[in-house]
């Protein structure tokens, strides 16, 4: 196991662009932790930003949210940060649940959107 905390990002496909500014913004930042992601939202970070390594998991409606949601369980993973948005409807709507569900229970820190996750950063760095 790492020394290194983890972080879980994850993106709905209207919030890429935003999550892979966010990891291009925060990069310094986000070599500090493990990372594991969803698989198109892993790509698309590894794409922003060549030099961070990104542990992709399966796309999020594939499984993908619930690996991550079984990481939170086991302990594996320490910080969530999860570009949701909220204006397109969702078909694994239910996943989605589950995991805020599991990160509220284990009481990890959890962004839901970007003025979140850049005060979660901010405060990495202190």
């Amino acid at each position: 196991m790492s020394a290194k905390p983890c972080i879980a990002l994850i993106a709905h496909d209207q919030k890429k662009n935003d999550m892979a500014d966010f990891a291009r913004h925060h990069q310094v930042a986000l070599s500090r932790f493990r990372i594991v992601a969803t698989g198109t939202t892993g790509g698309r970070v590894q794409d922003a930003c060549p030099g961070l390594e990104v542990t992709r998991l399966k796309s999020g409606p594939l499984g993908g949210d619930q690996q991550i949601g079984a990481m939170i369980a086991t302990g594996e993973v320490d910080m969530l940060v999860f570009f949701i948005d909220p204006l397109s409807a969702l078909p694994h709507d239910v996943d989605v649940k589950a995991l805020t569900r599991l990160a509220t229970v284990y009481d990890i820190p959890m962004a839901l959107n970007r003025a979140t996750a850049e005060k979660l950063i901010d405060f990495q760095k202190d």
